[in-house]
Formats: C-alpha cells, sequence, structure tokens
C-alpha cells in the first residue's frame, strides 16, 4: 500500500457567486476564512478539518449538471451524529439561495443518513452521518 497520497489537502469549487457562497459557508456554516486572491476572485474557507477554495466561475455558461459534466458530481460533508444533521438541515434549509434536493433520509439501505443541496453559488453538497 502507497503513502505517497495522504489525503485530500483542499478541494476547489467553481461557484456562480463567490459572495453568496463565501457567506453561505461563514455566516450558515460558521467556517472561517483564511484566504483569497482578488486576483483570481476566490475566497479559501475551513473549519478547522477541511479546507476548500472558492473560485469565481468567470464566463458564464450552462448550470451545473451532475450527469453531463466532468469533474465535480457534489461534495460530501460529513456531521458527528443525527441530531448534527438534523440541526444543520434546519439551518441550512433556511438560507436564501438553498435549493433544496432532499431532506434528510437513509442513504440506501442505511444506516447512513445524508441530504443534499445546492448551495448558494450553484455547487451541489451532501451532508450525511454514518453511525458505523
Amino acid at each position: 500500500m502507497s503513502m505517497d497520497v495522504l489525503g485530500i489537502d483542499h478541494l476547489g469549487l467553481t461557484v456562480g457567486d463567490l459572495d453568496a457562497s463565501l457567506g453561505f459557508f461563514t455566516d450558515c456554516l460558521g467556517w472561517e476564512q483564511f484566504g483569497g486572491n482578488p486576483d483570481y476572485p476566490s475566497a479559501y474557507v475551513t473549519n478547522g478539518h477541511a479546507k476548500l477554495t472558492l473560485w469565481q466561475q468567470v464566463e458564464q455558461g450552462a448550470g451545473f449538471d451532475r450527469r453531463a459534466n466532468i469533474g465535480l458530481h457534489h461534495a460530501a460533508l460529513k456531521v458527528p451524529d443525527e441530531a448534527a444533521l438534523e440541526d444543520l438541515f434546519g439551518r441550512i434549509s433556511r438560507w436564501p439561495g438553498v435549493v433544496v434536493e432532499f431532506s434528510p433520509e437513509l442513504s440506501g439501505s442505511g444506516p447512513k443518513k445524508h441530504f443534499m443541496i445546492l448551495e448558494p453559488g450553484g455547487t451541489r453538497l451532501e451532508f450525511s452521518y454514518d453511525p458505523r
């Protein structure tokens, strides 16, 4: 088994509205901005465990289509327990610009539970809790 790759350092997401996405991560989810690049509009955010780079889409094109686009299908973020999943869904589902794809439910036959949204900048996000 090779240990050349230890895991994901960060995930870069192209978003349709950088300010709306940044506000979602910092104000709704409580993440912190730790940098960015105004010349290539971007913001770097973290919750102390995961790091994301949010890049402003420059050329307007077709919206995200998980079945047609090469690359990102969704980003999945884990939560510590089922109560946190439910609480988070309540907060996120009321956030301006969020589109709920589905509310918390079993993933397949379970026991994992998850929900899926589009954040205000258009990125498809999954939030999940797996008790295993």
